[in-house]
């Protein structure tokens, strides 16, 4: 025996739709779409908005510079009013910039 598929509701405001989300029936249509994704072997993580609102925007390196680079960083930022990693964020963007228009 197939279940019923998952079917939205349609509403006629978004006041509508936050009360609909906040009853039994609501709470039900999301605990039955995260187990059917689980059951095909996917992860559930909300909707497509909240889905691409976690993806990484950065990748998270490391990077050994000498101790005189990172203070002169520090200080230049501090100077800016801005983090020494955000600082070194935007000197790299700059430069890897700069190279590509040289070609």
């Amino acid at each position: 025996m197939r279940k019923k598929r998952l079917q939205m509701p349609k509403f006629k405001s978004e006041s509508e739709e936050a009360d609909w989300w906040a009853t039994p029936a609501g709470r039900s249509y999301v605990k039955r779409g995260s187990s059917e994704a689980q059951s095909r072997g996917a992860r559930s993580r909300g909707s497509s908005l909240v889905t691409k609102l976690n993806e990484p925007r950065s990748t998270q390196i490391a990077i050994r510079l000498p101790g005189s680079d990172l203070t002169k960083a520090r200080k230049l930022a501090a100077r800016k009013g801005i983090g020494y990693q955000t600082l070194l964020k935007m000197l790299v963007h700059e430069g890897l910039a700069r190279e590509a228009r040289r070609g």
